[in-house]
C-alpha cells in the first residue's frame, strides 16, 4: 500500500473495520461526541492501519507540524497493540491529522516509557469530513511470537479529541475500578504468517565538534578546547523474534537537546535529568523498578556498549555492558548527595530478568556491577513482585542489596566507609483502587551505606512512610461545572537511621478538572522536619493552575509559599516560588514556550537572596521532517553576603544559548547542525560569553 493517507487502494475495502465510539474520559463510557472507525489489514511484512475521524467542524482541528513525539497538544489518534497478549506491556502509536508521529512502550503499573522511537510511515490530511490518517508498521519494529496459525492480540483504538473538554474516545468500555488497562483491551485474531524477522540494522554516525573557552575571565582571548571528527556505529540484531542485540563501538551518545532548566539554589539532593540518548533507550521499560537501581545517564562517556532485551516465554530479558571512559559517582546521605568523579575509566553492566505470574502479576531479579581503577566497585543484586490479586488489589515489594568499595583516598577524603561494605534498601507499595475510592500503603528503607551507582538514589539512610486515601468525582457532562475531581488526604513520615525524625507532615490536597481543559490543584502540608539535628516548621501551600483559553495557546501557573529550610547555614527560613509558562502556536509552524521561576528565600534576619531563572524555546517547523530551534536559559541569583557564614557571590548571571536545525526521516536518519554557546557575569562584569560550540550530526539507519 501507499502510505499518501488517502485510502484509495482496494484492500482497505476488504479490511476488517472496528468502531472507536465509545469515551472513557471524561465521560464514562458514553456515546462519543464523534464518529471515529478504525481500519487494520496486515502482509508478509508490515501492519497496515487507517483512522477515519470525521469531525462536525473541520476548522477547530488542532493539527501543527512539529518533531516526532511533540503532538500530544492536537488533535490525534493512536493504535496500541498487545502483541503477547500478556496484558504487561503495549507498543503505541500515534498520529496527529498531519501524520506526525509519536511513539511509546506501555506498561502495566508503570505508565509509559516515551522515549521509545520505532521506524515507521505515516501520513495525514484534513479533508472537509474531518481527517484521515494511514500508518505502515514493519513487524520488525514489534517483537511477537510468530506462527503459521493465527494469532490472539489485545488491541485497542483511541482518539483524542480536544475542544470545550479533551475527549478521550475508545474501542471499549472501560472498568474504572479495575488498575489493568490491557486487561480488557479488544481480543484480535489473525497475523498468520506475519513474521519479525532476524532483521539487522546498521546505523553509523558521523559527529563533529569545535569548541572555544575564554582564557581568563572577564578579558582573555579564546583559545580552541576541542576540535573533533568522531565516526560511530551502532548496531542491531534479531537474535530470535523475540530477542533483540544491540551493539557500538565508538557511539553516538551525543545529545542535540538542552536539558530543561531546573533552579539550583538551595538544593540538598542531585538533580534529575532524563535519559535521551538511543543506545540505552532500547527496552529500557525493562530496567523499571519502583527504586532507581539503573539510571544511564550516569555512563557518561562510553566508548563501546552491548545490550540484549527481548522476551522469552514467560520471562523478559535484559541485560548492557558499557565501558564508560568518565566514572562519575554520586554519593547519598540522610541529608544531601555529593558528586565527584574517579580517576581512570570503569565498566558497568545490568542485568534483569521478569517472569509473568497469571494474568498480570510478575516477579523478577535485578543485578547491576561497576567497577573502576583503585579497587572501584559496586555491585547491586535484588529481587522484586508485583502481585495484583484481584482487579483492585495490588501489591509492589522490591528488596535489593549492595557492596561497595571505594577507592581509599577517595573514601578517606570524602569520608566514605573504607573497604567494602553492605547496604540494602527495601520498597513496598500497597494500593486498593476502587472507581471511586484508592487507598495505599507505601513503605520504603534505605541503610546508610547502600549505594547505587549505575542508578540514582541521592538519599540513603531512612525511613520512608507515606499512607492516605483519594476519592474521584466524575462528570458525564462536558459542559458541567468539573469534569473529574479528587481529594486526597495522607500523612507521611520518614526517619534517619537512628530513628531522629527527618520529616513528619499531614496534608491533603484538591484537584479539579473543568471546562476550556481547566485545571486546578491545592496542596496544603502540615507538621516539622529537621536538618542537621535542627527541628523546624514544615507548613506550606502549592497552587498550580493551567487551561487552554484558545486552541493555540495554554497557560500554565504553579506557585509554593511556607516554611523552609536555608541548608547553608541550617536555619528557619521561608520560600516563595512561582513559576508560570506560556506555550502557543502561529499558524502550523511557529511554536513558542516560555517558562519563568521566580524565588526569592528569608531568614530571620530578613531576605536571604532572590533567583530568577527564565527558559524560552522557540521552533519553526519547515515541513514534517525539518526544523529550526532556539533555546534560551537565563539564569539570576542575587545572594546578601552578610546574612551567610561562608558568603556566595553576591551575583550569579549565566545565559545558555543553543541554535539547531534539524533534518530527521526517521529516528535514526537525520542531520542536525548547531551552535550553543554560555555567558557569565557577576556583580561586577556584565554577561561575557566564556564558551561557544559548534557541532552536527548525521546519521543513517541502514534495515536489511
Amino acid at each position: 500500500m501507499k502510505v499518501d493517507g488517502l485510502l484509495d487502494e482496494p484492500a482497505w475495502r476488504q479490511a476488517l473495520s472496528i468502531p472507536v465510539n465509545t469515551e472513557v474520559r471524561p465521560g464514562e463510557n458514553i456515546a462519543a461526541p464523534v464518529e471515529t472507525t478504525v481500519y487494520l489489514a496486515f502482509g508478509p511484512r508490515h501492519l497496515y492501519a487507517a483512522f477515519l475521524a470525521k469531525d462536525p467542524d473541520p476548522s477547530q482541528i488542532l493539527a501543527r507540524f512539529s518533531d516526532r513525539d511533540d503532538i500530544y497538544d492536537d488533535d490525534w489518534v493512536a493504535l496500541v497493540l498487545d502483541t503477547f497478549n500478556d496484558a504487561r506491556r503495549a507498543y503505541d502509536f500515534v498520529c496527529n491529522p498531519l501524520g506526525i508521529q509519536g511513539d511509546s512502550i506501555e506498561v502495566t503499573g508503570g505508565g509509559e516509557s516515551g522515549a521509545w522511537d520505532a521506524i515507521w510511515d505515516s501520513a495525514g490530511r484534513i479533508t472537509p469530513e474531518g481527517y484521515v490518517v494511514e500508518m505502515s508498521i514493519p513487524f520488525s519494529s514489534l517483537r511477537f511470537q510468530p506462527s503459521r496459525e493465527d494469532q490472539v492480540w489485545r488491541f485497542d483504538a483511541v482518539r483524542s479529541y480536544p475542544r470545550g473538554v479533551r475527549h478521550h474516545i475508545g474501542a471499549f468500555p472501560r472498568d474504572r475500578g479495575n488498575n489493568c488497562y490491557l486487561c480488557q483491551a479488544i481480543l484480535i485474531q489473525g497475523f498468520a504468517g506475519a513474521d519479525p524477522g532476524r532483521n539487522m540494522e546498521l546505523d553509523p554516525t558521523l559527529t563533529g565538534t569545535v569548541s572555544e573557552r575564554r582564557q581568563g575571565f572577564p578579558d582573555g582571548p579564546f583559545e580552541r578546547t576541542e576540535s573533533k571528527l568522531d565516526p560511530g556505529i551502532t548496531a542491531r540484531w534479531s537474535l530470535t523474534p523475540n530477542v533483540t542485540l544491540n551493539g557500538t563501538v565508538n557511539p553516538d551518545f551525543s545529545q542535540v537537546e538542552a536539558d530543561a532548566a531546573q533552579l539550583d539554589v538551595n538544593t540538598r539532593f542531585a538533580l534529575y535529568y532524563p535519559e535521551k540518548r538511543p543506545f540505552f533507550l532500547e527496552g529500557m521499560d525493562y530496567f523499571q523498578l519502583p527504586m532507581d537501581v539503573v539510571y544511564t545517564r550516569t555512563l557518561a562517556d562510553p566508548a563501546w556498549g552491548a545490550k540484549v532485551s527481548g522476551k522469552v516465554g514467560k520471562g523478559v530479558l535484559g541485560a548492557f555492558f558499557v565501558q564508560d571512559e568518565t566514572t562519575n559517582l554520586l554519593l547519598p546521605s540522610s541529608q544531601f548527595s555529593r558528586e565527584t568523579t574517579l580517576d581512570g575509566p570503569s565498566q558497568a553492566g545490568a542485568l534483569r530478568y521478569r517472569y509473568d505470574l497469571g494474568r498480570s502479576s510478575t516477579v523478577g531479579l535485578i543485578a547491576t556491577d561497576r567497577a573502576g581503577e583503585g579497587g572501584y566497585f559496586n555491585r547491586i543484586l535484588g529481587a522484586d513482585a508485583a502481585l495484583r490479586f484481584t482487579p483492585e488489589h495490588t501489591l509492589r515489594v522490591t528488596a535489593v542489596g549492595s557492596k561497595t568499595r571505594y577507592p581509599e583516598r577517595v573514601a578517606e577524603s570524602l569520608g566514605e566507609p573504607s573497604g567494602a561494605f553492605r547496604g540494602a534498601a527495601f520498597d513496598l507499595m500497597y494500593m486498593h483502587e476502587t472507581r471511586d475510592w484508592e487507598q495505599y500503603v507505601h513503605v520504603q528503607r534505605f541503610s546508610d551505606e547502600f549505594r547505587s551507582d549505575l542508578g540514582f538514589v541521592p538519599q540513603v539512610g531512612f525511613t520512608f512512610l507515606d499512607t492516605g486515601i483519594l476519592r474521584n468525582w466524575y462528570s458525564d457532562d462536558p459542559r458541567h461545572w468539573f469534569n473529574e475531581a479528587q481529594m486526597w488526604v495522607g500523612y507521611e513520615l520518614t526517619r534517619d537511621s537512628s530513628g531522629r525524625r527527618l520529616r513528619e507532615v499531614y496534608g491533603a490536597f484538591v484537584e479539579h478538572h473543568g471546562p476550556r481543559q481547566s485545571r486546578v490543584y491545592g496542596l496544603v502540608y502540615s507538621g516539622r522536619q529537621s536538618y542537621r539535628g535542627k527541628e523546624f516548621g514544615h507548613d506550606n501551600l502549592r497552587l498550580s493552575a493551567g487551561f487552554q483559553p484558545a486552541g493555540n495557546l495554554i497557560l500554565e501557573w504553579n506557585s509554593f509559599f511556607g516554611d523552609d529550610v536555608d541548608y547553608s547555614d541550617a536555619r528557619r527560613a521561608r520560600r516563595l516560588r512561582l513559576n508560570p509558562e506560556v506555550r502557543m502556536t502561529s499558524g502550523r509552524r511557529f511554536r513558542l514556550a516560555l517558562g519563568h521561576v521566580y524565588e526569592r528565600l528569608w531568614v530571620p534576619q530578613g531576605l536571604l537572596y532572590r533567583a530568577h531563572l527564565t527558559e524560552l524555546r522557540a521552533v519553526y517547523q519547515i515541513d514534517a521532517r525539518a526544523f529550526l530551534r532556539v533555546i534560551l536559559q537565563r539564569a539570576d541569583y542575587a545572594f546578601r553576603e552578610s546574612l551567610y557564614a561562608d558568603p556566595p557571590a553576591p551575583r550569579h548571571r549565566e545565559l545558555l544559548s543553543q541554535i539547531l536545525f534539524s533534518y530527521r526521516v526517521n529516528p535514526q536518519t537525520g542531520l542536525y547542525l548547531g551552535y550553543s554557546d554560555r555567558y557569565l557575569g557577576t556583580a561586577q562584569v556584565g554577561l561575557t560569553q566564556t564558551d561557544r560550540t559548534v557541532f552536527f550530526k548525521v546519521g543513517y539507519a541502514w534495515v536489511m
